[in-house]
């Protein structure tokens, strides 16, 4: 990934955006040499909902088991 100074990208901005969007190439803004943005295309998730779902649950016990009143947890 290629790394940009914030001097660097603020003179050449509109450059460095139509060649991330072309490219679809991601860029780091730096700040004193530390990097600080990451700039990159848009990409549309064309996703399921279950598909966005999948590896979200937490713990997996039982799914048939009975569930209690005290058994519920706010987040």
């Amino acid at each position: 990934m290629e790394r940009i100074s914030k001097t660097e990208f603020k003179a050449h901005a509109l450059e460095v955006l139509r060649n991330i969007e072309q490219s679809g190439e991601s860029r780091i803004i730096t700040d004193r040499g530390k990097p600080t943005l990451e700039i990159r295309k848009l990409r549309k998730q064309k996703a399921s909902p279950l598909e966005l779902l999948k590896g979200t649950i937490v713990k997996y016990e039982d799914a048939t088991a009975p569930v209690a009143d005290d058994d519920w947890k706010n987040a």
